[in-house]
């Protein structure tokens, strides 16, 4: 039963991206030509990784709102290194910011799992200490364009088969959890836990370890973010993508993933994260303020969790006439 409301919901999430489109293209009909979208996706990339680390962690009922502060600091840090070191090979700094990534997902995951704090005080903690972090390394500076190198900044930007190196990555994210998700022990253990964690214990599952690893994924992707997101923008400073992990809850939820754990797929995820995706890219163009986004994804959040709510309460059992029948 349980699948095909999944099935259901991502469908009526696809057609509302539909309906969307075409309201747009009332207004602005260039905004759904191939090559605008493209650049749409290429846009709502960063979002979509997250929004997969982010299902993984939420579907062991646990929250990482630490996503954004980790993107900043492995962002300031490999333009750092690269400001420092400019020939340095791309790879070992994508090496560096995923292993950094890591190293902060490890930490919120072992603080869960060992100290047993909840996970929203951990991860709201650690998204302060990290945003301090930055300060205290950089000195409050910004680094600049013309202070990065021509091969960091471009490798995103490289077109491969008519789609920048940025969406390429995206979408073997994509491709890469949802065989996590559906074909491997762990990603099993995700729902495991999620959906019954006394169950799970039974089943043999440890579920510390598992809500450990689902934050040390999450971290790993939001450190590859980081570098992409600096390399893409040139620029990195203190509060780069301050707010963002809003947008990244968000996506998670519009896409059906349940705040309650064990339920949600890597499909909702991804089509939550587009329709964010589209909505900040059509306000600027339909002349709406930017101003509204909040306000847009704090109300998406709400209808989201009202409806996941709505379909997922058990059916109540009246017991007191069958005893009185009983009787």
């Amino acid at each position: 039963m349980s699948g095909r409301i999944h099935i259901s919901r991502e469908v009526v999430l696809g057609g509302a991206m539909l309906v969307l489109l075409g309201l747009i293209a009332t207004r602005f009909p260039a905004f759904v030509e191939p090559g605008n979208l493209a650049n749409v996706f290429n846009d709502t990339a960063p979002l979509i990784i997250l929004a997969l680390g982010q299902m993984a962690v939420i579907l062991t009922r646990c929250i990482d709102l630490s996503v954004a502060a980790n993107l900043a600091l492995t962002g300031m840090v490999a333009a750092m290194i690269n400001t420092a070191m400019p020939d340095l090979p791309i790879p070992l700094i994508l090496l560096v910011a995923v292993s950094l990534g890591v190293a902060m997902g490890l930490v919120n995951g072992l603080l869960v799992w060992r100290l047993s704090i909840p996970p929203i005080v951990v991860t709201l903690g650690t998204m302060t200490i990290y945003r301090g972090i930055i300060f205290l390394i950089s000195d409050g500076r910004w680094i600049n364009a013309h202070q990065m190198s021509d091969s960091f900044k471009a490798f995103p930007r490289q077109v491969l088969l008519g789609l920048p190196v940025l969406s390429w990555i995206g979408i073997l994210a994509v491709i890469a959890i949802f065989i996590l998700i559906t074909r491997t022990p762990l990603g099993r253990a995700f729902y495991a836990v999620g959906g019954n964690p006394n169950a799970a214990q039974y089943a043999g599952i440890n579920s510390g370890f598992t809500q450990c690893a689902a934050f040390v994924l999450s971290g790993a992707l939001a450190g590859l973010t980081g570098y992409l997101w600096v390399a893409r923008y040139a620029v990195a400073y203190v509060d780069i993508a301050g707010g963002f992990e809003l947008d990244v809850v968000a996506a998670c939820v519009i896409g059906g993933i349940s705040i309650a754990g064990g339920a949600g797929s890597v499909a909702g995820a991804v089509l939550g994260a587009l329709f964010l995706g589209i909505i900040k890219n059509a306000l600027p163009v339909i002349n709406i303020s930017p101003f509204w986004q909040l306000a847009i994804s704090g109300s998406a959040i709400l209808i989201a969790v009202a409806v996941n709510v709505t379909q997922n309460r058990p059916k109540g059992r009246v017991i007191l006439k069958k005893a009185e029948h009983a009787v």
